[in-house]
């Protein structure tokens, strides 16, 4: 039976958090979205409801004091915790293990004062990435924004349409070796879709 909507609200859950994510990738990826999606057991209006609920957290009087992210109140300890140099700057790294990306980890970084930089999903350790050489390869979902930078190098960073989104500018070759000039875009650190931008020819 449904609980009242007068009484108190079920607790924000680590499956609430993936439909959280989820939400985001479905404007890029809805057939995937939906895959996953039952994988979870959760219908769409489930993921929109996650999704409400999780702007109202990050939005609330008390997420500036807590960085804007609070991913462990949802997801708990986190697996993994370390220290971290990005260019000249210190921070910390924590990452939590998600069941829908085994493969992965949600990664939260946060300067010294815990200040949220950035949240997104990376590699999990030991875990072999994609190789990544062409075109082809570069499948939604199938690798995230570091690993497309480092086979691509050098990549330019672009600005995303939303605080999720992030993109890159590369080059990269076909199946026939002919490089063309490539657009991928990300939501949460994940590739969702790539556009090859040429210049037009005369």
């Amino acid at each position: 039976m449904a609980a009242s909507s007068s009484g108190p609200r079920p607790p924000f859950t680590p499956r609430d958090f993936q439909l959280v994510l989820l939400r985001r990738m479905a404007d890029h990826q809805p057939d995937l979205v939906a895959d996953a999606r039952r994988e979870l057991g959760a219908s769409v209006t489930e993921m929109r409801e996650a999704n409400k609920r999780w702007q109202a957290m990050v939005r609330g009087p008390g997420a500036r004091s807590a960085g804007a992210f609070p991913a462990r109140a949802v997801l708990g300890p986190p697996e993994s915790t370390a220290a971290r140099r990005i260019g000249d700057l210190d921070c910390t790294a924590r990452q939590w293990p998600l069941p829908l990306w085994p493969a992965l980890r949600f990664e939260v970084l946060s300067g010294p004062d815990g200040r949220v930089w950035n949240a997104w999903l990376v590699r999990a350790p030991g875990a072999g990435g994609p190789a990544l050489r062409t075109l082809d390869d570069l499948v939604p979902w199938s690798c995230t924004i570091d690993e497309a930078a480092r086979a691509f190098a050098p990549a330019r960073p672009l600005e995303g349409t939303a605080p999720t989104r992030w993109g890159l500018s590369f080059a990269a070759p076909d199946a026939r070796g002919v490089r063309h000039e490539v657009v991928a875009e990300f939501t949460w650190g994940l590739l969702q879709r790539t556009r090859v931008e040429d210049p037009q020819k005369p």
